[in-house]
C-alpha cells in the first residue's frame, strides 16, 4: 500500500508539473508572459534603471555616450538598418523581483534605419480595422512595422493620418509629437518641425507626447501626470526619434524592459537622437521586422487568442509605422 500510495503521489506530482509548463508556454506565446511577470514586479520599483556597459552594470543617468555605444549587442545589420539589444536591469528590493530577473531579464531593442535606402510610410487596412505588426509586415512587405497613432475608445486612430499625401484621419490638438515624410525624407519630433520643413506631408501620424528637440529634452517629461500622460509610469515604452544625418532611431522596450518616459529618453539623447517623439506604448506596443532568417515580433500583450475577460483579449491597433527597402 505505502508503494501504491507513493508512486501515485509521484504521478499526481508529475502531471502538476507537466500541467504548469504547459500553462507556462501558452502563456508565453499568447500573452509574453515572462515579460509582463517583470512589468507586474517591477511597475512600482524607484531603483533607477540600469544598462549592462564593458564596465559592468551603470545607471542610465550615468553612463556615458561612449559606454551606451558599447553596450549594443548587435542582432541583424544589413546596409543602412541595424537592429541591436540593450540589457537592461533594476535593483531587486523584493524577492520575487529577484527571482523574475534571474529567470528573464529585461532588455531594450534598438532599431536605426536610414532613408537612404528605405521608405517610411504609414500602414493600415481599409477603414482603420484593427490589425497588428506581423500583418503589416506581411501585408505591405515591410522590413519594419510598429504602432503609431494612439487610439480612442471605438478603436480609430487618435490624431491625423496622412497616407500617398492625403489626410485620412482627422487631428486630435492635444498631441504635441509627429512622424512625417516630405520629399521623400522622414522626421519624428515635435509639431514645430512641420512648418520648419518645406513641403507638403506625404506620409505621417500624430504621436504623444513629443519629447526632444535639437538634443534638448522637454522638461514637462517629468511633471505630474495629467488625463493622457504619465512620464513617470514604468512601463512599455516606444520612442521614434532621428539624428542630424536623418537615421531614424527607434528605442524600445523588449522582453521586461519597462520604463519610465525619462528613461527611454535619455537612453535615445545618449545614441545621438537629435528629435523625438513617443510612439502608443504600454500593453498596445507590439513591433515586427524582417532578418535574412525570417520575421521576428515584439508584442507588449496578447494580440492573437481572444479568449478570457476584456482584461485578456487581444490588443490591436488601427495604423502602424512602416519601413521597406527602396524601390521594392
Amino acid at each position: 500500500m505505502p508503494s501504491r500510495r507513493t508512486g501515485c503521489l509521484k504521478f499526481l506530482l508529475w502531471f502538476a508539473v507537466i500541467d504548469c509548463v504547459i500553462l507556462f508556454i501558452i502563456g508565453q506565446v499568447f500573452y509574453n508572459l515572462g515579460s509582463n511577470l517583470m512589468l507586474y514586479a517591477f511597475k512600482d520599483s524607484k531603483a533607477p534603471l540600469e544598462v549592462k556597459t564593458r564596465r559592468g552594470w551603470r545607471p542610465v543617468s550615468e553612463a556615458s555616450i561612449a559606454d551606451m555605444g558599447e553596450a549594443l549587442v548587435q542582432r541583424h545589420l544589413e546596409p543602412d538598418f541595424r537592429w541591436c539589444s540593450l540589457r537592461v536591469r533594476r535593483h531587486a528590493n523584493t524577492a520575487l523581483q529577484g527571482l523574475l530577473s534571474s529567470l528573464f531579464g529585461a532588455e531594450m531593442n534598438i532599431v536605426t534605419i536610414s532613408p537612404n535606402s528605405f521608405d517610411f510610410m504609414t500602414s493600415f487596412q481599409p477603414g482603420f480595422a484593427p490589425t497588428t505588426a506581423k500583418e503589416r509586415l506581411d501585408a505591405d512587405g515591410l522590413t519594419f512595422a510598429i504602432t503609431a497613432n494612439f487610439r480612442d475608445p471605438s478603436g480609430r486612430p487618435l490624431g491625423w493620418v496622412y497616407h500617398n499625401g492625403v489626410q485620412v484621419n482627422r487631428p486630435f490638438p492635444a498631441w504635441t509629437g509627429v512622424f512625417f515624410v516630405k520629399e521623400g525624407r522622414p522626421y519624428f519630433g515635435p509639431k514645430s518641425l512641420l512648418d520648419e520643413v518645406p513641403g507638403s506631408i506625404e506620409e505621417g501620424t500624430q504621436g504623444y507626447p513629443s519629447v526632444m528637440k535639437s538634443h534638448t529634452v522637454f522638461s514637462y517629461v517629468d511633471l505630474a501626470p495629467d488625463r493622457f500622460f504619465d512620464g513617470r509610469k514604468v512601463t512599455y515604452r516606444s520612442l521614434a526619434g532621428m539624428r542630424r544625418d536623418g537615421t531614424a532611431v527607434f528605442v524600445l522596450s523588449g522582453k521586461g524592459g519597462a520604463v519610465n518616459v525619462t528613461e527611454v529618453t535619455e537612453i535615445a539623447k545618449k545614441l545621438d537622437v537629435q528629435h523625438a517623439t513617443l510612439l502608443d506604448g504600454g500593453r498596445a506596443l507590439q513591433y515586427s521586422l524582417r532578418t535574412g532568417y525570417g520575421s521576428w515580433s515584439f508584442r507588449a500583450f496578447n494580440t492573437m487568442l481572444n479568449f478570457g475577460p476584456p482584461f485578456m483579449r487581444p490588443q490591436k491597433s488601427p495604423v502602424y509605422i512602416g519601413v521597406k527597402p527602396r524601390n521594392s
